[in-house]
């Protein structure tokens, strides 16, 4: 056995789920989505957006925008997709961007939960 093998090794890199550490791109919040994503234990649907209603107990409207290209025009537009989310703590405000996880119906309408709040609004 090698005395590589005896020594403990410290991790010096750490997660930071709600951005304490500093600015993060959108880039960085794509892939690590993804790697989210791709684990073949969970099947269940990602979407990042902005929280915009939080009037309700323990539920969120969530604004995800995607940019989708027409298919005649060749021009790039938004296009915005409204989710009701549970927010089991109350704890997200209006302008937060959150991570949603596809969940089993909770209500008439709701199917999607808060995973994370990746970042807080200014």
């Amino acid at each position: 056995m090698s005395e590589e093998m005896d020594q403990p090794t410290t991790e010096t890199a750490t997660h930071d789920p709600l951005n304490l550490m500093g600015e993060q791109t959108i880039a960085s919040l794509q892939e690590e989505t993804a790697a989210v994503a791709s684990q073949p234990k969970s099947r269940r649907k990602i979407r990042v957006g902005t929280v915009v209603s939080n009037k309700m107990q323990k539920s969120i409207v969530v604004a995800v925008v995607r940019r989708v290209r027409h298919p005649l025009y060749k021009k790039y537009f938004n296009k915005t997709k409204k989710y009701m989310a549970h927010d089991e703590t109350n704890d997200c405000k209006v302008g937060d961007t959150v991570r949603i996880i596809e969940t089993r119906p909770l209500s008439a309408r709701k199917r999607w939960a808060v995973d994370a709040i990746v970042e807080r609004a200014k």
